[in-house]
């Protein structure tokens, strides 16, 4: 058997795949003459690009310029210089790598040289990369089965539990905002199913009501004894006002009394009337100014009409900007927002505030650009100015 095929055949595969690496051109440029350019190395710059003749190169300034690429193109480029207070010289540059600069922890340098606060990814977003000292914090909403319930520049998002354990039932599914929700099973209002019915197996747990109507009867004592003491509270609140409103009506009335008194001894003396409610008209128009307008005061006609322009968002920016313009958290806006009405529950639970004034209120529209809603307050006073 002839042994010189195989070796011809290895040597000719050689001088293919020679001639075929030597045809490949690294830069992808090639001279007038069909010439393959030449790339200048990292620390060098171009000075005269490819064409007619080869790439010229020439080496970058230490600590003035710099070139970290292998190119064709590139020419130096000049280094950065730490000038903000803030920052702090890490490396000096060099021929192959620009100035490190470094800002303070929990802040990365942006394009503009300005150090920035790092990003914190919201609820339902996980860290995707780390805020490094020159990149921000990159965030991304969690894919299905996985869930971020912080806010945070370092968490990424966290995989969700398949099930609770074997004490708990599952009363919620996985979310974005939080894991899946379980809830022990001893809990006096709930219980497993025993048997199969409806087509349950006993190992699967449901909710269901209690047959015993026994153990339903302290939770609706329990109800009842609050409304009772909300109810009673209520009376004991307006009868303190009313008291209130009662003694400065009799302060006011002696101060009449005693006015209207030295006005008959003044017709008595010199035969001239004076009309002491004429006298004491400016003192109640002054006292009318200086008091605050509040809220609370208004009609509840009045006040409907405010939620339900508060309630259309098509007309402006919603009453969860409202309620951050007067002081919420994002937290208790939350919840308002889990209500039936939201607005309504806003506004009362503010009016109940020493300093829920219609003024304050005017200036939270004026800010959020609701002119229409101002206008309607605007029309409750005026109204009131004239009655």
């Amino acid at each position: 058997m002839d042994k010189r095929g195989p070796i011809v055949t290895l040597c000719l595969l050689l001088l293919i795949s020679k001639i075929s690496a030597e045809d490949v051109c690294e830069s992808g440029l090639y001279t007038n003459s069909g010439k393959c350019c030449s790339l200048c190395p990292a620390g060098f710059g171009v000075v005269v690009p490819c064409g007619d003749s080869d790439t010229k190169c020439e080496p970058c300034i230490e600590n003035s310029t710099f070139s970290d690429v292998r190119s064709a193109k590139a020419k130096c480029q000049p280094c950065f210089t730490c000038q903000s207070p803030s920052l702090t010289l890490e490396s000096n540059c060099t021929r192959e790598q620009d100035t490190v600069c470094r800002c303070p922890e929990r802040q990365y340098l942006d394009s503009n040289g300005i150090c920035l606060p790092c990003q914190l990814c919201s609820k339902g977003h996980g860290v995707v990369s780390q805020c490094t000292h020159n990149k921000n914090t990159v965030c991304q909403l969690c894919s299905s089965g996985f869930y971020s319930e912080v806010k945070s520049s370092e968490s990424p998002c966290l995989p969700c539990r398949t099930e609770c354990k074997e004490t708990e039932v599952q009363i919620g599914d996985c979310v974005p905002q939080h894991d899946i929700l379980c809830m022990d099973k001893d809990v006096p209002i709930l219980k497993r199913t025993e048997g199969g019915e409806n087509g349950t197996s006993a190992g699967s747990p449901h909710f269901i009501p209690q047959d015993n109507s026994k153990n339903i009867i302290p939770v609706y004592c329990s109800i009842l004894a609050a409304v009772v003491v909300g109810l009673i509270a209520y009376v004991a609140f307006k009868c303190y006002t009313t008291c209130k409103q009662k003694k400065q009506l009799a302060k006011a009335r002696a101060g009449e009394l005693a006015t209207s008194t030295e006005g008959e001894k003044l017709h008595n003396d010199s035969g001239v009337f004076l009309d002491t409610h004429s006298l004491q008209e400016p003192n109640h128009l002054s006292k009318a100014k200086i008091e605050p307008k509040l809220y609370i005061n208004l009609p509840p006609h009045k006040q409907s009409e405010v939620e339900r322009l508060l309630a259309d968002t098509s007309l402006g920016k919603d009453w969860q900007r409202l309620a951050s313009l007067l002081g919420y958290e994002e937290e208790t806006i939350d919840t308002f927002g889990r209500g039936e009405d939201p607005v309504h529950t806003l506004l009362t639970d503010w009016s109940s505030k020493e300093s829920s004034t219609l003024e304050v209120l005017c200036a939270a529209l004026v800010n959020m650009e609701r002119a229409d809603v101002v206008e309607n307050l605007n029309s409750t006073n005026d109204a009131s100015s004239v009655v």
